[in-house]
């Protein structure tokens, strides 16, 4: 996962524009490093190897709200295999993905801002009994929000 230099700014103070309402006395109060490991956690039952879209041969004029088709390698504790599904996007293909596991992540909130040379993607994500907050860095947005909902998961079912 892409993080930034180590400081002991707060994470709210790395963040270009406001973090979510629920999550600002902790990010205003937390370095970053302690933000990231709370809501960011890199271990857990959950993992995600590796992820593609299908239709990467396609022309740009042909995308639009059409499903595409996705590919992942996920991990569940001991569990490994290859999950595919087709949905309008990547969060939704994961959460599909997940799903069909019996991993319910339903997302109630999604937020992205910059933090520095990242995107911090900021979900908030149910599954029936529990709500929690998750963060997701990368470079790219995408994967920040992937990261976002892998978290999140973990959050859920730790």
């Amino acid at each position: 996962m892409a993080t930034a230099t180590p400081s002991h700014s707060s994470f709210a103070a790395r963040v270009t524009g406001r973090v979510p309402a629920p999550l600002r006395a902790s990010a205003d109060s937390s370095t970053y490093d302690e933000f990231v490991a709370e809501f960011a956690p890199t271990t857990g039952p959950l993992r995600l190897g590796q992820w593609a879209c299908a239709q990467t041969d396609r022309p740009s004029t042909r995308w639009g709200p059409q499903a595409q088709t996705y590919r992942a390698t996920l991990a569940l504790g001991d569990r490994i295999g290859t999950a595919q599904v087709s949905a309008c996007g990547p969060v939704a293909a994961l959460t599909a993905m997940l799903y069909e596991w019996g991993i319910a992540v339903e997302m109630t909130a999604f937020h992205q801002r910059t933090s520095g040379a990242d995107i911090a993607t900021f979900i908030q994500g149910a599954n029936g009994t529990r709500v929690e907050w998750s963060l997701g860095l990368a470079s790219d947005p995408v994967q920040s929000a992937l990261r976002a909902v892998v978290a999140c998961a973990n959050r859920l079912l730790t």
